[in-house]
C-alpha cells in the first residue's frame, strides 16, 4: 500500500510539473513599440526610410526564435512535442514573416521590375521558407538565424549614406502589392475559422467570367467543416499571424507616412490596427470553445474570424484607395 501511494504521489508530481512547463511554454509574447525599438536600434542616427519596417521584421523573427521555451515547432521530445497551440501560433507568425520578406525582396527594395535584386534579401528570403518542422539537416532555427544575420546586414546597409546599392522604396504601388498579398492571407484565415461550425458553401471559383475554366471539376456545393482536433490549431495560427501583422502595419505606418498622408489613408491603417489589436485579447477559457453560432457556448473561432474579416475589409478598401491616382 505504501508503495502504491508513493507511485501515485510521484505520478501526480510529474503531471503537475509537466502542466506547469506547458503553461510556461504556451505564454504568448506581449506586443512591443516598433517606433521606440527602431529609434534605439538606429542610435546615434535617426532611422531612415525602411529602417523601422526592416527592424520590426527582425525583432518579430527574434521573438519567434527566442521567446519562452524557444522555438517549439520542430521539437521531437516530450513534453515539447506534445504541445500544439504554441507551434500553431509560431506558424502564423512565420507565414507573415515570409510574406513581408518576399515583398521586401521582390518589390520594396527594388526601384523597378528590371532592377537587380538586393543581395542580402535574395539570400535571406529563401532561408525563411525552410519547413518549420525540420529539426535536422537543415534545422529550422539555424536557417532562420542565418536569415536574421542577413537581414541585420541589410538594415545596417540602409543606414550607410555612402552605400547606394541597398535601398527601401516607400511607394504607393509597392505598398499596394504587399497589402494585396496580406488580403489573401487574411481571407484564408477567415474562411478556415468560419468552418469551425461547418458551412454549406456554393462553388464560386469561376464566378465573374463565363469563359473561365479550371483543371478538374468540383461540386457546385459542398460541406466545409474543420476537423474537431484542428479547431484550436486554426485559432492559434490566425492569432499568431495577426500578432505579427499588427506590428508590421505599425512599422508601415511610419515608413509610408508620406504616401498615406498624400492619400489621406492614415486613419484606414489605424482602423486595421485596431481590429488586429482586438484579436490579441486574453483568452480566459482554458480551451478554445466551439459552440454553435447562436448556441449556449461561445465560439472563439467565429469571434476571431469576425475581427479578421473586418480588418480584411478595411485592407481591401485601403488597397483600392492606394490604386487611385
Amino acid at each position: 500500500m505504501q508503495k502504491i501511494k508513493l507511485i501515485g504521489s510521484s505520478l501526480l508530481f510529474v503531471i503537475l510539473i509537466g502542466w506547469a512547463i506547458a503553461v510556461w511554454l504556451s505564454q504568448e509574447p506581449d506586443t512591443f513599440d516598433v517606433v521606440a525599438l527602431a529609434n534605439t536600434a538606429a542610435q546615434p542616427a535617426k532611422p531612415v526610410v525602411g529602417f523601422t519596417t526592416t527592424n520590426t521584421l527582425i525583432h518579430v523573427t527574434e521573438i519567434l526564435l527566442h521567446k519562452s521555451g524557444g522555438y517549439l515547432s520542430n521539437d521531437i521530445t516530450p513534453p515539447f512535442s506534445m504541445l500544439d497551440n504554441m507551434p500553431s501560433w509560431e506558424l502564423g507568425v512565420l507565414e507573415m514573416v515570409r510574406d513581408l520578406a518576399l515583398s521586401m525582396r521582390t518589390d520594396l527594395s527594388r526601384s523597378q521590375s528590371q532592377s537587380v535584386e538586393n543581395t542580402f534579401l535574395k539570400l535571406s528570403q529563401p532561408k525563411l521558407n525552410i519547413n518549420h518542422t525540420s529539426w535536422a539537416v537543415p534545422a529550422a532555427e539555424a536557417e532562420y538565424e542565418e536569415a536574421l544575420r542577413l537581414l541585420r546586414s541589410y538594415r545596417q546597409a540602409l543606414m550607410d549614406p555612402n552605400n547606394r546599392d541597398h535601398q527601401f522604396y516607400a511607394r504607393a504601388d509597392n505598398l499596394r502589392d504587399l497589402l494585396k498579398a496580406i488580403e489573401k492571407r487574411l481571407g484564408s484565415y477567415s474562411q478556415r475559422l468560419s468552418a469551425s461550425v461547418g458551412q454549406d458553401r456554393l462553388n464560386t471559383d469561376l464566378a465573374g467570367d463565363a469563359q473561365a475554366r479550371q483543371s478538374t471539376l468540383t461540386p457546385g456545393e459542398q460541406l466545409i467543416k474543420t476537423n474537431w482536433w484542428r479547431i484550436d490549431d486554426e485559432f492559434y495560427e490566425a492569432r499568431g499571424a495577426c500578432w505579427a501583422l499588427l506590428h508590421f502595419l505599425k512599422a508601415i505606418e511610419v515608413d509610408f507616412a508620406d504616401v498615406l498622408q498624400r492619400k489621406n489613408a492614415g486613419v484606414s491603417v489605424q482602423q486595421i490596427i485596431r481590429e488586429l489589436e482586438s484579436t490579441q485579447q486574453s483568452v480566459w477559457s482554458p480551451m478554445v470553445l466551439n459552440g454553435s453560432g447562436f448556441g449556449l457556448l461561445a465560439n472563439h473561432s467565429l469571434v476571431m474570424a469576425n475581427y479578421i474579416s473586418r480588418a480584411n475589409a478595411a485592407l481591401i478598401d485601403l488597397t483600392e484607395l492606394l490604386a487611385q491616382g
